[in-house]
C-alpha cells in the first residue's frame, strides 16, 4: 500500500519521539539498572495497551497455536531490550542514539529474505553502505571523545541490539499480517516481563538514593510514549505498509537523539558524531527513496 501524507507525518512523529528514547533511558538508568528499567518500562506499557484494548474491544486471549511464536518473539524482545539498555549504560546518549538508529538498515537486510516483494535494490544497497560508513566514523573515531569517555563494548552492544531490533521488526511485521497488531505488541511484552523481573532480582540492585524526577520522567517516557504509544502505532502501520518503508523514516531519530543529548545531557557535539549522524541519516533516506521509486 502506498504511503499517504498523513501516514508519513505520523511515522515522522513517532521516529522523532524515538529519538528521545536514549536520553530517557540514560535518565532512568540513574536509579533503575537495565533489567529493572525494562521491567518497569513494560509494566507501564502493558497497562496502557490493555486499557486501549479494553476500550476498543480487542480480544486479547492467547490462542494455543500462538503460544510458541509469541514466546519466541518475547524472548527475542527481552534479549534485544536488555542489550540496548546495557549498551546505553556504557555509551553516551548521542552515540547511543545514532547507533540504535541503524536498525532500519538491518530491517532492510532481513526484509530482503523474509518479506516477499521487499527485496534489496541498488539504492538500498547504496544506502546501507553510506550508513555503514557513518557508523564506522563514529566507532573508529570514538565519536571524537576521549578514550575514557568512549566504550567500544558499549558501541558493539548497541549495534548488536540494533541488529536484533531490525530482525524483530520484520518478524513482527509478518505476524501482524495475521492478527491484530495490539495483540502482538502486548503479548511480546507480557511474555518477556518475567525474565526482566527475575534477572533484576538476581543480578541488579536499584539505586534508590538517586531517585528524583528526571529518572521517573525517563521511565514514564519509555513506558507510555515509546513502548505504549510508539509500539502500538508502529504495529498498526506495519499491517498496511512495507516495514522497510516505515523503518526508513528512522533518519529522523538520530538527529533528534543527538540534539536532545547535547541539550538535556550536556554532551559534546563532536565532528565525528555530526558526520556519522549525517551519513546514517543519508543512508536511511536513500532506502526510503528506493522504496518510493519501487512502488
Amino acid at each position: 500500500m502506498k504511503i499517504t501524507f498523513k501516514a508519513a507525518i505520523a511515522i515522522s512523529l513517532i521516529h522523532a519521539l524515538w529519538g528521545g528514547n536514549p536520553v530517557a533511558v540514560k535518565f532512568g538508568l540513574e536509579v533503575f539498572p537495565p533489567l529493572w528499567s525494562g521491567f518497569l518500562r513494560f509494566t507501564i506499557a502493558i497497562l496502557c495497551i490493555l486499557i486501549w484494548a479494553w476500550i476498543k474491544g480487542i480480544p486479547m486471549m492467547l490462542k494455543r497455536e500462538e503460544l510458541m511464536p509469541f514466546s519466541m518473539l518475547g524472548l527475542l524482545f527481552f534479549i534485544q531490550i536488555w542489550l540496548m539498555n546495557e549498551g546505553f549504560s556504557l555509551s553516551s546518549g548521542a552515540i547511543s542514539a545514532v547507533l540504535i538508529s541503524t536498525f532500519p538498515l538491518f530491517a532492510a537486510f532481513f526484509s530482503h529474505y523474509m518479506i516477499k516483494g521487499d527485496q534489496l535494490t541498488f539504492l538500498r544497497i547504496l544506502g546501507l553502505a553510506v550508513a555503514f560508513l557513518g557508523t564506522s566514523v563514529i566507532v573508529l573515531r570514538r565519536g571524537g571523545l576521549d578514550v575514557e569517555e568512549f566504550s567500544i563494548w558499549g558501541a558493539a552492544i548497541v549495534l548488536l541490539s540494533a541488529t536484533l531490533l531490525g530482525f524483530r521488526l520484520i518478524l513482527s511485521a509478518k505476524m501482524v499480517r495475521q492478527t491484530e497488531p495490539t495483540r502482538v505488541v502486548s503479548w511480546m511484552m507480557i511474555l518477556s516481563l518475567g525474565a526482566f523481573m527475575l534477572g533484576g532480582l538476581m543480578f541488579e540492585e536499584i539505586r534508590w538514593e538517586n531517585l528524583d524526577w528526571p529518572p521517573l520522567a525517563g521511565i514514564l517516557y519509555q513506558g507510555v510514549v515509546i513502548a505504549g504509544f510508539g509500539f502500538m502505532a508502529m504495529g498498526f502501520l506495519y499491517k498496511f505498509y512495507s516495514p522497510t518503508l516505515v523503518s526508513s523514516f528512522g533518519f529522523i531519530s538520530p538527529v533528534c537523539g543527538v540534539l536532545l543529548s547535547a541539550w538535556l545531557l550536556d554532551e559534546p557535539l563532536t565532528w565525528s558524531i555530526a558526520i556519522g549522524t549525517i551519513c546514517v541519516g543519508a543512508g536511511l533516506v536513500l532506502i526510503a527513496i528506493s522504496k518510493v521509486e519501487s512502488g
